[in-house]
């Protein structure tokens, strides 16, 4: 009979943590283990913490100086009233008289209507410019994405508009607006396109779309890269055509790229001002905005108007990204992501621990 060789057995820890005979005594015993570990993942995060702030302070104090210090003189000259003729006193005052909200009862009353005709033409511009921006956008991030002959090229004319400066777009679209100029020559009527009317909307809209577009674009396509191509590969394999690819894959991943897209551009147009200011002129009811009525009131040494017209155009674009945010569920860092993986790995903890 052969000799049959005995391996030596571990030692038994007289605390097994798997040990199904007492269960509630193996608990207790790893209480103080997980006290200690959670203690020391306190400490490392509070040190991350601490790293963070240390590497963002820097941009916190750029942000304190050319956001929030001017945004509280704003709202601080917003309670003054103009130079001149006092009319309590009748005295010519050197210094701004302290008018509390008068600035604001002003806007909302005499000069209630070009406030709202501003307002109005702010929300109409952003809404057609970012929608049509959004769709045009993401149809040059596909084409850019896409492997072809010659697409360096191709993304270098795409992105060519986003480039060149606002001032420069808006005397281009000026002359091609102009009476005798290129869209008159194309649709074969005589419009007066620098004038007052919808059709001044309408230049000031494909201007706009034609220079900002490529922004969205360029956006998206970043996201379309960081897709794996197994994710189409497997979808084909399973007879997935491309527009249920594009429905069904693109467009849930690019989402956060495409929401941060967006969100920008519609903070961005809510304070349109130098294109309509250089293509169409300056106060034209047609095309004023929020921003052109508040530089209006500026040159004219109203500093006081001046500034409640630039508060309420402040409230009303943090308005619209907060609600962009909260109210959309707009997730711009993946947090929700994160905390899906969070919960589910602590629902998986909890049932092995039952």
């Amino acid at each position: 009979m052969a000799d049959t060789k005995i391996q030596p057995m571990d030692p038994v820890d007289p605390v097994d943590p798997v040990d199904p005979v007492d269960p509630v005594v193996n608990r207790k015993s790893l209480r103080p283990v997980r006290r200690r570990a959670r203690r020391q993942t306190t400490r490392a995060t509070a040190g991350s913490a601490r790293m963070a702030a240390l590497l963002v302070s820097p941009t916190l104090l750029v942000l304190s100086i050319v956001v929030i210090y001017p945004t509280l003189m704003a709202l601080k000259e917003s309670l003054y009233g103009p130079k001149g003729l006092d009319p309590a006193t009748g005295f010519i005052s050197d210094t701004e008289p302290f008018v509390a909200l008068e600035n604001y009862a002003d806007i909302f009353g005499e000069a209630g209507e070009r406030f709202w005709n501003a307002f109005w033409n702010t929300t109409f511009f952003t809404v057609v410019t970012v929608g049509l921006e959004t769709v045009i956008g993401v149809a040059m991030a596909l084409i850019m994405h896409k492997a072809f002959r010659g697409r360096g090229l191709v993304r270098a004319g795409i992105l060519i508009p986003w480039a060149v400066p606002t001032a420069i777009s808006g005397l281009l679209w000026r002359w091609i607006f102009n009476s005798d100029g290129v869209a008159n020559a194309l649709i074969g009527h005589q419009v007066l396109w620098t004038t007052e009317g919808f059709h001044a909307k309408v230049a000031v809209i494909i201007a706009e779309v034609w220079k900002t577009a490529p922004f969205i674009g360029l956006l998206v396509l970043a996201g379309l890269q960081v897709i794996p191509k197994e994710v189409y590969e497997a979808a084909r394999l399973d007879g997935a055509r491309p527009h249920r690819q594009f429905w069904h894959i693109t467009l849930p991943l690019v989402k956060p790229a495409l929401l941060v897209a967006v969100l920008f551009r519609c903070m961005d147009a809510l304070r349109m001002f130098d294109l309509p200011y250089i293509l169409v002129g300056a106060q034209k009811h047609s095309v004023e905005t929020l921003s052109m009525l508040a530089q209006n009131e500026a040159s004219n040494v109203r500093f006081g108007p001046a500034s409640a017209y630039a508060v309420l155009l402040f409230l009303y674009v943090f308005l619209i990204a907060l609600a962009f945010v909260r109210l959309l569920g707009a997730d711009l860092v993946g947090e929700d992501a994160a905390a899906r993986r969070r919960g589910k790995g602590r629902r998986r903890r909890t049932e092995v621990t039952a």
